[in-house]
């Protein structure tokens, strides 16, 4: 049962944050009744075309780097293609391209640095050979470090207009911290959203979770819980992080949150006002929470390999 159940989740946020730039929405407010402000706030990413590089088949939009992201179009007819994003540290991320009808939204997580783009356009999908079509660095420095882990992107994708921003909304309403929203979104999540092993065993290639379907259809894999619940708390202007590592020898996806006086806190969702507990909300669907403690015991079974 554990090896099969994937999806984890992360903690509490912060009341506010220091910054000058577009995620100063996270900021918590509180209302006259000493309840948090819990309406929906999206932020939403500009391809404003200030910054731009490109070719005759790809369009990089660097305009707003500053707030942690960066949105590509890719108009050419090749029929596999990848986004790599190459961070500071040196780390590749990967991304497939799946649209080309829109500017689509990819995060830099990694902080301030240097970046680089790369366009891989397929030469044989049969021998998963690519080529190099494009490639740009970008000198990035990031305003707010919050910024990337508010914003919508390629796999935490919504829109004010989201039933999920809604549910989250919903979900808020009457609660007085944080803590408290995450708390009703993680118990939402564990008590309406079920594991899909049926998907989980055929996913396809270039998946990307669509955190609506999986509100609407209430099953998913890691991915799907992790961005759905990363949806939900981006909207309520709490950074969440969506992590992608291993839990063990199985890939994961859980999500870590802010915590004002402790910082970012990985896998940890629980707080009964003196302890924090972490807890898998796939597993905690389907299993003790006994169970689910001695299995994620001090997040060590946990390792990162990717933020969104």
């Amino acid at each position: 049962m554990l090896c099969i159940c994937t999806a984890l989740t992360g903690c509490s946020s912060p009341d506010s944050h220091d910054s000058d730039s577009g995620a100063d929405s996270s900021v918590q407010t509180a209302q006259a009744d000493g309840t948090r402000d819990a309406t929906a706030q999206v932020l939403v990413p500009q391809a404003d075309g200030i910054v731009t590089y490109g070719s005759d088949i790809v369009s990089v939009d660097a305009s707003h780097t500053s707030d942690g992201y960066v949105m590509l179009r890719y108009t050419g007819s090749n029929e596999k293609v990848k986004l790599q994003v190459t961070l500071p540290d040196g780390t590749e991320y990967t991304y497939p391209v799946t649209d080309s009808d829109t500017d689509s939204v990819y995060p830099l997580p990694g902080g301030s640095g240097s970046y680089k783009i790369t366009l891989l356009e397929s030469v044989s999908v049969e021998n998963n050979l690519y080529a190099i079509s494009f490639t740009q660095d970008l000198d990035v420095t990031i305003r707010d470090e919050f910024s990337p882990f508010l914003y919508p992107n390629f796999y935490v994708n919504f829109t004010q207009d989201s039933a999920c921003v809604a549910k989250g909304e919903a979900l808020a309403e009457g609660c007085s911290s944080d803590l408290d929203v995450i708390t009703n979104i993680y118990n939402f999540v564990i008590k309406h959203i079920t594991y899909d092993q049926e998907k989980a065993d055929a996913v396809p290639y270039g998946y990307v979770p669509v955190p609506d379907d999986t509100l609407a259809t209430g099953k998913g894999i890691c991915f799907d819980y992790a961005s759905l619940m990363s949806a939900m708390l981006r909207s309520q202007r709490i950074p969440t992080k969506l992590d992608v590592g291993y839990s063990g020898e199985v890939y994961h996806a859980w999500i870590s949150c802010y915590v004002d006086e402790v910082g970012w806190v990985d896998g940890i969702i629980k707080f009964d006002g003196r302890h924090w507990s972490l807890m898998d909300p796939t597993l905690a669907a389907s299993n003790s929470a006994a169970n689910v403690k001695k299995y994620v015991g001090d997040g060590s079974n946990y390792t990162t390999k990717y933020t969104y």
